[in-house]
């Protein structure tokens, strides 16, 4: 159903989708909050990356998508698999190493990968599923199939040799696929700002390869919504590929490990004025969505977390008769040949 905007005209997005784009926001939220909880009880193993922060584009990209729409994540893929609607129990078993996991705790936090939600991994080396996005699109492409590969990575990555392969190959050959760049000012540790000459790693470098310079304002939902609206179209039209920078900024450090010394005094604290979901719960009362909605939305986002946490920690580990499966068991010369 449709809205009504602040001044009267009918709302765009309208008020079912709007909705959606504020529950995935709390969700990601509530869940990514609570693996850190868990991460300091040692009950989530190894390290994390969060996108508290950055729930926005995730929201606004996954909820523009169709289904069969295919996703490329980077290590900081949480908020991008449970956008796709993979469900808080199947990756929080997958970080807590148990049985129930979406991988059966194989892959951990930086490589969830569910092919029946077009979650098609995610990639902890910088830049690698860039040119897989295109081999998916140019798959796509040669079978006349509609769907739309979208690939997410950070503001670093655009000096990554793979990165300018990737955007010059999917640009001649007018591939079906949408490049998202999360820039949340920082490559790891190192300010983004420092190292290019460029203001905007990824738009500033679009038009080498002929594509529009699209900027978006990546803590807000509908903005990122409607720009992926543009780009998926685009793309289904046969009209090539779309190169996004997403502003946002990460509230945490680069991982677990990363107590963000680095960050300019002050910087976290004017960034968390533009909090998407403070941003995106006084729109929604803008709209005059009441607060007894908006209360149960984020209610219902606990009680999730709370279910989910539950009964992971009840599930068992992984049995060992698996850790051989689906891995080469033999490293040497023969399976190669």
């Amino acid at each position: 159903m449709d809205a009504i905007t602040p001044n009267g005209a009918n709302d765009d997005i309208g008020l079912d989708t709007r909705l959606e784009l504020f529950r995935k926001q709390v969700e990601i939220r509530d869940f990514e909050k609570r693996a850190y909880d868990l991460f300091l009880q040692n009950l989530v193993k190894g390290t994390s990356h969060l996108s508290l922060g950055q729930e926005a584009i995730a929201a606004g990209m996954a909820t523009a998508m169709q289904p069969g729409d295919l996703s490329f994540c980077t290590y900081r893929g949480h908020a991008h698999t449970l956008a796709r609607g993979v469900s808080m129990e199947k990756v929080l078993g997958e970080l807590m190493q148990r049985d129930n996991g979406l991988m059966r705790g194989k892959g951990g936090s930086m490589h969830l990968t569910s092919a029946e939600h077009g979650v098609m991994g995610s990639y902890a080396i910088i830049g690698a599923h860039l040119p897989i996005a295109c081999g998916s699109a140019w798959r796509a492409q040669y079978l006349g199939q509609p769907d739309v590969s979208v690939c997410f990575f950070g503001d670093g990555t655009t000096n990554i040799g793979a990165f300018h392969e990737a955007v010059n190959f999917a640009a001649v050959w007018k591939l079906p696929v949408v490049f998202v760049c999360e820039n949340n000012l920082y490559m790891e540790y190192t300010p983004i700002a420092d190292v290019i000459p460029i203001e905007h790693p990824a738009a500033d470098r679009a038009s080498a390869y002929g594509l529009e310079r699209i900027i978006v304002d990546g803590n807000d939902a509908d903005a990122v919504f409607r720009e992926a609206l543009k780009a998926y179209a685009k793309a289904r039209a046969g009209q090539g590929p779309s190169l996004i920078e997403c502003l946002t900024y990460r509230h945490s450090g680069h991982s677990r490990a990363d107590p963000a010394k680095y960050r300019p005094e002050g910087e976290l604290e004017r960034w968390m004025e533009r909090d998407p979901i403070k941003i995106y719960r006084q729109r929604l009362v803008d709209f005059g969505v009441d607060g007894e909605t908006i209360k149960a939305i984020e209610q219902a986002s606990k009680k999730k977390v709370e279910a989910a946490t539950e009964t992971c920690k009840a599930a068992p580990p992984p049995p060992v008769e698996i850790l051989t499966s689906d891995v080469y068991a033999d490293g040497g010369w023969a399976w190669r040949n």
